[in-house]
């Protein structure tokens, strides 16, 4: 076990006996708020309109092929429009990363259906990427499986 020295101990100096600053209490008045963007008046988004962009994440593919669903077909069956799947560089970066597990993901994401959105960012996390691109887009519709990543775009908006 190991032991403490004491304050008031005779090797510790008289400014290191000092007590610890408190901290200061910021200002409410200067505490910022996000601001929202004018297209989201009274929590609408105007600028969300058929045909619908949705980013879609690694996991929402491969969920996906497990329930053999057609990604743009089901996206039309439940938005009952014409639908855009957009795919990021950092979500392909991370398919081509996992291999031979997710190849049938991986030539799905290939497809021309799929719109590629570039990435500017270093790194290929692309949980944070698609995270950035709602809140930079307000026109994009998040397409996730991972109750964390849902409840981070909700936290934004």
């Amino acid at each position: 076990m190991k032991r403490r020295i004491a304050p008031t101990d005779q090797r510790i100096k008289e400014k290191d006996r000092a007590k610890p600053q408190q901290k200061k209490e910021e200002d409410p008045s200067a505490i910022k708020e996000r601001e929202v963007p004018s297209c989201l008046f009274f929590q609408y988004n105007t600028n969300l309109g058929p045909p619908y962009h949705i980013l879609v994440d690694t996991n929402f593919i491969n969920f996906s092929i497990k329930a053999k669903l057609d990604i743009v077909q089901s996206m039309m069956d439940c938005l009952y429009a014409k639908c855009v799947p957009c795919i990021t560089d950092c979500v392909m970066a991370e398919l081509e990363k996992l291999g031979q597990k997710y190849r049938v993901a991986l030539r799905i994401a290939k497809d021309t259906t799929f719109e590629r959105l570039p990435c500017t960012h270093a790194g290929t996390y692309a949980d944070d990427c698609l995270v950035q691109r709602v809140t930079q887009v307000s026109a994009l519709v998040g397409g996730g499986v991972y109750q964390s990543l849902w409840w981070t775009w909700q936290c934004m908006g």
